[in-house]
């Protein structure tokens, strides 16, 4: 078997010293940006890995940050897993994956990964509901994605999508292009991202004078779309959905029905999922940018692990304007 490659072997190659490469192998600040750069190009060229088990015996840190969800069927909360996978594999972290659909789960979950010795973890959209007002295990850093801003402590950030901003960005677009009103398809209860969304649409309905239409709700899933159609009125001309699946949904069943999108019903989504340009018609809705969330998430965290305090990320959605309104 090959030798593996040592930080001398990449001090000598570099031509620093050992403990300069020490230094950048342990995030040190006390190291000249150029150099840092150079012994990091050296050690990708010799293939050096860092033994973690040894690093953690010397700094007390694993390197490994933990992810906890409640479900990964939902197209939103795949692509964060991505995104936040991503982001910790580039800061050099591994990622430790639990699934948790209760409150005593979630609470397992913690305490699960605290025993693992993780160095903080990132809660992600439903599952930060379940985890308001539990007891975090002792020092343990948390950064919740989607959540309300009073979740925030000097161990605790937040990372959200500005989703009221969104919703009413979608609602305003519907009402400029003549609706004379605009229903909503929401996502489930519990979900901070369907209610601040609902706000959203309330609020922009609220602000041109038109009564709020009564809402039918769905689950995020194209099924439910599809069937919530069923329950809006046929004069209905305009439709915000709360996601792209459930607009997925509800523009076969409009399909189906008998009804054009947009000469009889304008439809708006929320997400901008990848395959949204290709619905038919292609979707119009809101981009969020599943990327800069996961890596502002990352970010955050290792801020919080590397003990220094955290301001709360709100990223704005912006509306893609395509053929469905």
């Amino acid at each position: 078997m090959a030798r593996r490659v040592s930080m001398a072997d990449v001090a000598a190659a570099a031509g620093v010293s050992a403990q300069t490469v020490s230094r950048v192998v342990n995030a040190s600040p006390r190291v000249d940006p150029a150099t840092r750069a150079s012994v990091e190009a050296t050690m990708a060229e010799l293939g050096y890995r860092m033994h973690r088990a040894a690093r953690a015996l010397r700094t007390g840190r694993t390197d490994t940050i933990g992810l906890v969800v409640s479900t990964l069927a939902t197209v939103g909360n795949s692509r964060m897993l991505q995104a936040i996978a991503d982001a910790a594999a580039a800061r050099g972290f591994a990622l430790t994956v639990v699934t948790a659909s209760g409150r005593d789960a979630v609470a397992d979950a913690f305490e699960r990964l605290h025993d693992q010795g993780i160095d903080g973890a990132v809660v992600l959209n439903e599952a930060t509901a379940l985890a308001r007002g539990l007891d975090l295990p002792e020092g343990l850093a948390v950064v919740v994605v989607d959540a309300p801003p009073d979740g925030a402590s000097a161990t605790t950030g937040t990372v959200q999508t500005d989703h009221a901003a969104g919703a009413r960005a979608a609602t305003a677009h519907l009402l400029a292009a003549g609706a004379a009103s605009v229903h909503h398809l929401a996502g489930p209860v519990g979900s901070f991202a369907a209610a601040e969304r609902e706000r959203g649409w309330r609020e922009a309905l609220a602000g041109a004078g038109v009564p709020a239409p009564e809402i039918v709700r769905g689950d995020w899933t194209a099924a439910s779309g599809h069937a919530a159609v069923a329950a809006l009125p046929e004069a209905m001309t305009a439709l915000f959905a709360a996601n792209d699946q459930m607009a997925l949904g509800a523009l076969r069943a409009l399909a189906e029905a008998g009804r054009q999108v947009p000469a009889d019903v304008a439809v708006v989504g929320f997400d901008d999922v990848e395959d949204a340009a290709d619905y038919r018609p292609p979707l119009t809705t809101l981009r969020q940018d599943f990327d800069a969330l996961g890596a502002a998430a990352v970010a955050s965290l290792v801020s919080l692990i590397g003990g220094d305090t955290v301001a709360p990320v709100v990223l704005t959605p912006q509306l893609v304007v395509r053929a469905s309104a």
